[in-house]
C-alpha cells in the first residue's frame, strides 16, 4: 500500500513539478527565532549521482567511498528523476548561513595495504578518477558550478555544472586547477578539499534591510573550487593554497602501508545585491555559448521552409490548378495522362495496411507527447530547477495519449477496408510501446549488472508497466472504439476494381530514391540542435532554451509536411499511385540521418572506452530514433493524405467515369 501511494505521489510530482530539495524561494537567517518570517539557519547541501563522458554508467555518491551520508533523510524523487538516474542524498558538509568556515573536517577515510576490504573501497575511487567522474552537488536547488583557473587567463573561470572527483595526468583533461601543473604522472590526486563560495542577496530595497537587517538573505549562486591536499595530521589541518598535494600511487598499496584521506571544506559567504533572485540561473545558462548559433540555425531553417513553401504554393496555385482546369475541359473520348489519370487508383488500399495503421497510431501518440512537452516547457513549467519534470512529462503524456492513437489507427485501418479490428487495436497498444519497453529493459539489465545508479528500480519498472497496461492500453481501446464507430473516411473519387499498370520509371523516380531524399531537408533544419541536445544527455551540459526548441519543432513539422508533399506530387506525375507507405517512409527517413549523426557524435565527441557503455549509448539511441521515425513518418503521411484529398476533390470525375465506361464498352 505504501508503494502505491509513493508511486501516485511520484506521478503527480512529475506533472506539477513538485521537487525536493527547493520547492521555491527560501529565506535564510542566522537565528530562526530572531525573525517573524519563516527562515532557515542552515544551508542544505545535497549530492547527486556521479557521471563521466568516458563511460556512460553513473554511480551513486557512496559508490566511491566518500564521507558517509544519512540516506534516511533523502528527498523523495519524482518519476523522471528515478528513470533518468538521479539519486539525491544529503551531503556530509554542514553549512550554517553567514558562517564562514576555513578548513573544516568532514571525515577521514582510512585504508591499509594488503587488506582486502580497504582495497575494495579504494579501487573504485582510483577508477573514478581515471575515468574523470564528475560530482553533481545541489545547494538551495541550484547546481554547484565548477570554478577553476585557466593557465592563460590567470583568473577563475566558472564552467557548467559538475566538477571532477580527482586528477590523473594520464587520462584527465587540461582544464583543471592551477595545481595540476605540479601533479606528476603515475599518481592519482583525489580532490578531497572544496572551497565553496556562496553568494547571497540580503535585500532588494532599503525598506527590506531596515525591517529584517542584513542577516536575512536568499542564495543567488554557489561555486566550488576543488583541490587536492595531503592532510598528514587530521587534527592539525592545513588548507593553504600551497599545501602539499595528496598523491596516491597507481600501483596497489604496499603490505601494511596506511593511507588516510581527510575530506575538508571551506565556506565563504559573499553578499551581492546586484542580481535578482529570479534570475539566479542566468550565470549558469549564459556561460554556454550557443545563443548566436541557435539564431543562425533558426534563420537557416526558415530559409528552407520558405523555399519549400514557395514550391508547394507554386504547385497548388499554378501547376495543379491548370491541370485540373485542362482535365475538366477534356472530352470523355480524349486520353488523360499524368497525376489526373490516377483518380481511380490513388486511394487503392496499400499492402500491409494494418501495420501502417498501427505505426500511424503510435506516431500520433509520439507527436502529441512531443507537442505537450514543448508547450509545458515553453511556459516555463519544465525548467532545470524542476529536476525530472521533463522526463516525467514525456512518460505521462505518452501514456495518457493512447486515446488519439487508437482513434487514428482505427479510422485509417477501417478506411483500408480491414476487418480484423481487435488485432489492429491490440497491436496499436502493444507493438511500439512494447519495443521501447523491451529495449529499456535490456539497457536496464546492463546497469543492474554494473550496480549503477542509472538502473531503474524494480518497483519503478512495475509502475511504468502498470501505467502502460492499466493506463495507455485501455485508453487506446477507448479511442479505437470511437474510431471504428465513425464512418469510413470520405474519399473524393472512387477506386477502380482493376489496378492501373504503373509505367517504368527512371532511377530518380524510384521509390527508394524518393525515400532517401525525403529526410534530407528536415534533417538539415534540426542538425545544429542535435549537437546541444546530445551534449545535454551524454555530456551533462545545461540546455533549457525551450523557445528555440519549440521553434525548431514547428519548423520540422512544416518541413516534413512540405517535402513529403513535393515528393508525393512528383511520383503522382510519373503515374505512380503507391503513395501510402512512401509518404510515411520518406518523411520517416529523417530518423536514419538522425542515427547517422548520433554515430558521428559517438565517434568524434565521446571518449567511451568500454563495451557496456557502447551498448547503452546505441541502445538508448535506437529508442529515440525509433520514436522520431514514428513521429516524422506520421507527419509526412497526414500531410500527404490532406494534399491528395484536397487536389482530387476538385476533379469532376463522377459523370465522366460513367460515360467513359460506356464508351469503352
Amino acid at each position: 500500500m505504501r508503494l502505491s501511494y509513493l508511486w501516485i505521489f511520484n506521478l503527480f510530482s512529475g506533472c506539477f513539478n513538485l521537487n525536493l530539495p527547493g520547492l521555491g524561494l527560501v529565506d535564510y537567517c542566522i537565528s530562526e527565532s530572531e525573525f517573524s518570517v519563516p527562515c532557515k539557519s542552515y544551508v542544505d547541501l545535497y549530492v547527486n549521482r556521479l557521471n563521466s563522458e568516458k563511460t556512460l554508467i553513473p554511480y551513486e555518491y557512496h559508490h566511491f567511498d566518500f564521507c558517509p551520508t544519512d540516506e534516511s533523510d533523502s528527498p523523495i524523487e519524482n518519476l523522471g528523476q528515478i528513470v533518468f538516474g538521479d539519486r539525491i542524498r544529503p551531503g556530509p558538509y554542514a553549512i550554517d548561513f553567514l558562517k564562514n568556515e576555513t578548513c573544516k573536517q568532514a571525515c577521514t577515510r582510512r585504508y591499509l595495504g594488503g587488506d582486502l576490504e580497504s582495497e575494495k573501497r579504494l579501487t573504485p575511487l582510483m577508477q573514478g578518477i581515471s575515468l574523470n567522474y564528475q560530482h553533481n552537488w545541489i545547494v538551495d536547488n541550484l547546481p554547484v558550478a565548477f570554478c577553476y583557473e585557466f593557465y592563460a587567463l590567470r583568473r577563475p573561470y566558472c564552467s557548467y555544472t559538475g566538477f571532477p572527483m580527482g586528477y590523473h595526468p594520464e587520462s584527465s583533461d587540461d582544464s583543471y586547477p592551477m595545481s595540476a601543473r605540479y601533479m606528476k604522472s603515475g599518481f592519482y590526486y583525489p580532490f578531497n578539499h572544496v572551497d565553496l563560495i556562496i553568494t547571497y542577496q540580503s535585500g532588494t530595497s532599503e525598506e527590506w534591510d531596515t525591517e529584517f537587517g542584513a542577516n536575512l538573505g536568499r542564495i543567488i549562486s554557489v561555486k566550488v573550487r576543488p583541490r587536492s591536499i595531503n592532510h598528514r595530521d587530521p587534527y592539525n589541518l592545513d588548507c593553504n593554497v600551497n599545501a602539499e598535494l595528496l598523491a596516491i600511487p597507481t600501483e596497489p598499496l604496499e603490505q601494511g602501508r596506511k593511507l588516510n584521506i581527510t575530506y575538508t571544506y571551506s565556506v565563504t559567504f559573499v553578499r551581492d545585491n546586484s542580481d535578482k533572485w529570479s534570475s539566479r540561473w542566468d550565470y549558469i545558462v549564459d556561460s554556454l555559448p550557443y545563443t548566436k548559433i541557435q539564431w543562425y540555425n533558426i534563420l537557416c531553417s526558415l530559409v528552407v521552409v520558405l523555399f519549400l513553401s514557395g514550391m508547394v504554393a507554386s504547385i497548388m496555385l499554378r501547376t495543379m490548378h491548370k491541370d485540373i482546369e485542362r482535365y475538366n475541359r477534356l472530352d470523355v473520348q480524349q486520353e488523360i495522362f499524368g497525376w489526373v489519370s490516377l483518380h481511380g487508383d490513388v486511394f487503392r488500399p496499400p499492402r500491409y495496411g494494418m501495420l501502417l495503421a498501427v505505426l500511424l497510431g503510435s506516431g500520433i501518440q509520439v507527436f502529441g507527447m512531443a507537442l505537450v512537452t514543448f508547450v509545458f516547457a515553453g511556459l516555463g513549467l519544465l525548467s532545470p530547477a524542476n529536476r525530472g519534470s521533463l522526463m516525467s512529462c514525456l512518460i505521462l503524456s505518452f501514456g495518457f495519449l493512447g486515446t488519439p492513437a487508437g482513434y487514428i489507427s482505427a479510422r485509417i485501418y477501417k478506411s483500408f477496408g480491414g476487418d480484423q479490428c481487435m488485432i489492429s487495436v491490440l497491436l496499436t497498444s502493444t507493438l511500439c510501446p512494447g519495443i521501447v519497453f523491451s529495449l529499456t529493459l535490456a539497457m536496464n539489465a546492463i546497469l543492474w549488472i554494473k550496480t549503477s545508479s542509472g538502473a531503474i528500480p524494480i518497483s519503478t519498472l512495475f509502475s511504468l508497466l502498470g501505467l502502460w497496461l492499466c493506463g495507455s492500453v485501455p485508453l487506446t481501446l477507448l479511442g479505437a472504439f470511437f474510431g471504428f464507430g465513425k464512418s469510413v473516411l470520405e474519399l473524393p473519387v472512387q477506386t477502380n476494381e482493376i489496378p492501373r499498370q504503373i509505367p517504368n520509371k527512371s532511377i530518380c523516380m524510384h521509390p527508394i530514391s524518393g525515400i532517401v531524399m525525403g529526410g534530407i531537408l528536415p534533417f538539415i533544419c534540426i542538425y545544429i540542435q542535435l549537437y546541444f541536445a546530445l551534449n545535454s544527455i551524454w555530456a551533462s551540459q545545461m540546455y533549457d532554451i525551450f523557445g528555440f526548441q519549440f521553434s525548431i519543432f514547428l519548423i520540422l513539422v512544416i518541413t516534413c509536411s512540405e517535402s513529403t508533399i513535393l515528393l508525393c506530387y512528383s511520383h503522382l506525375r510519373a503515374e505512380d499511385y503507391r503513395w501510402w507507405w512512401r509518404s510515411f517512409l520518406s518523411s520517416g527517413f529523417t530518423a536514419v540521418y538522425l542515427f547517422g549523426y548520433c554515430c558521428h557524435y559517438f565517434v568524434t565527441k565521446l571518449d567511451v572506452q568500454d563495451v557496456a557503455s557502447t551498448i547503452l549509448y546505441f541502445g538508448y539511441t535506437l529508442i529515440v530514433v525509433f520514436l522520431f521515425f514514428l513521429m516524422t513518418g506520421t507527419i509526412g503521411f497526414l500531410a500527404c493524405l490532406w494534399f491528395i484529398r484536397k487536389v482530387y476533390s476538385h476533379i469532376e470525375v463522377g459523370e465522366k467515369q460513367k460515360i467513359s465506361a460506356i464508351y469503352k464498352s
